[in-house]
């Protein structure tokens, strides 16, 4: 692995869905969660990186050190296990080495060999202990930049599951429905957390990549068309960066188009916003496009 990054970076995240659910409530029915108080849509962090990792696991899985940890039906008692016969150490229960440097390898070595634990970091210390480790890379709910509106439509379905039913009334369901949502987000990449974990320049490509292209591999009719917009990124001179986030961010503003409000009418596609970055950047701050929309963009 080459050397991990030197530079810190602060990036805002856009991106749209299109008559779909981009992030249903379990505990609300799978309704599309909303900020109760101001009735903006919400997507959570948990499911952003969700999509990340389905990304590099469909796209990367048989490269070296592409594997991904937190996955569906993952033992990880299993995976902590490989790193201790690949080290040649013994386990015990709940416990890491009592010689720090034979701990710090096994931690290492899952860094070394799985991307989410380089990127977001893990709490590896179940019954194979692994220890714990803080990612480089973290990210915000993203919040829609105007209120949405949760449509809710029955559906009906004609089959039956057992001979006897077959004269029964159809099977009532109900399926939830954003018309149009921009969300934004914010993201964070510490450079000084990435030498710690081995994140690289190499790793950074590739999240642009992910930042592109993850919602084609994770179709659904449920979560309609969701697709990526825009996203600025604030590239630090240093490690621990030349100006703070929240100042960067101020820079970035998405707007509904005047006319839209003059008429009173609601934002339908990303073509209804103007992104725009306006203001002074900071010295020691450069800017960079990991995902540009032409019709989003200004």
């Amino acid at each position: 692995m080459s050397t991990p990054i030197q530079n810190r970076y602060d990036f805002v995240y856009f991106f749209d869905v299109t008559d779909g659910n981009p992030n249903g409530d379990p505990d609300a029915g799978n309704l599309p969660r909303i900020d109760p108080e101001t009735n903006q849509g919400l997507v959570t962090d948990v499911c952003l990186k969700r999509k990340i990792r389905n990304f590099v696991s469909e796209t990367h899985c048989e490269v070296p050190g592409r594997r991904i940890y937190v996955r569906e039906k993952a033992v990880l008692n299993s995976l902590h296990n490989e790193a201790y016969l690949a080290l040649e150490l013994k386990p015990e229960p709940k416990k890491l080495p009592k010689d720090e440097q034979k701990a710090k390898s096994l931690t290492d070595w899952m860094c070394l060999n799985f991307f989410d634990i380089r990127t977001f970091g893990a709490v590896m210390s179940t019954d194979v202990n692994c220890g714990q480790v803080r990612g480089p890379l973290q990210l915000t709910f993203a919040r829609s930049i105007d209120p949405v509106v949760s449509a809710e439509f029955a559906i009906t379905r004609c089959a039956v599951t057992n001979e006897k039913d077959i004269e029964k009334e159809r099977t009532i369901g109900r399926k939830f429905n954003v018309p149009y949502g921009l969300y934004r987000c914010h993201g964070f990449i510490n450079a000084t957390l990435a030498e710690q974990t081995g994140f690289d320049e190499e790793d950074l490509k590739l999240l642009k990549e992910a930042l592109n292209s993850m919602f084609e591999t994770d179709r659904s009719a449920a979560r309609g068309l969701m697709a990526p917009v825009r996203c600025i990124a604030f590239r630090h001179e240093g490690k621990l960066g030349d100006a703070r986030a929240d100042q960067l961010f101020s820079l970035v503003s998405a707007k509904m188009r005047p006319e839209l409000k003059a008429e009173n009418r609601p934002a339908r596609s990303r073509s209804d916003y103007e992104i725009e970055l306006t203001g002074q950047v900071p010295a020691g701050i450069s800017v960079e496009e990991w995902v540009s929309s032409v019709s989003a963009a200004n």
